[in-house]
């Protein structure tokens, strides 16, 4: 299993490749443009007890503490999918886990897997936090083996 941690995941979605999906979805157009003018053009400023930062305009992102922002997020990464039957992709929101199922010491389905999110997460704008991301090998043989690591 490997435990994935995206750097800033609500900030990086892209609206215009967002809008597209949706509308690849079946979403009618016009939810689409009101979505991608929605997420674009977005005055952005920060606050710190009484100082207040000059003002910028952002085309990247989700707003933060939006309600829409978690679902928007899963719908952008809806087409995330595991490509093999021995694997799993699971996601809530920003949490992703690859579980792949190992038998007969052959893992090149489980590592083929993860090079094919690696690649999903550069086309789609997000960037893996390698060092908050985790594997954790459950092995239920009896005998003891080592296992090679897993580099991303």
């Amino acid at each position: 299993m490997l435990f994935i941690d995206y750097s800033s995941a609500f900030n990086t979605v892209i609206p215009y490749k967002l809008t597209h999906k949706l509308f690849a979805l079946g979403l009618h157009p016009s939810l689409c443009d009101w979505l991608l003018d929605f997420l674009t053009g977005r005055p952005q400023s920060v606050r710190i007890g009484n100082r207040t930062s000059a003002t910028i305009t952002t085309n990247i992102g989700t707003p933060q503490r939006c309600v829409l922002s978690p679902i928007l997020y899963t719908l952008f990464t809806h087409d995330c999918i595991a490509s093999h039957k021995d694997n799993i992709i699971l996601k809530f929101a920003d949490d992703t886990a690859v579980i792949g199922w190992i038998t007969g010491g052959d893992e090149a389905a489980y590592r083929r897997e993860v090079a094919s999110l690696v690649t999903w997460c550069e086309d789609n704008n997000l960037t893996l936090n390698t060092d908050k991301t985790k594997e954790m090998i459950v092995d239920m043989r009896k005998e003891r083996r080592t296992h090679q690591p897993l580099f991303i």
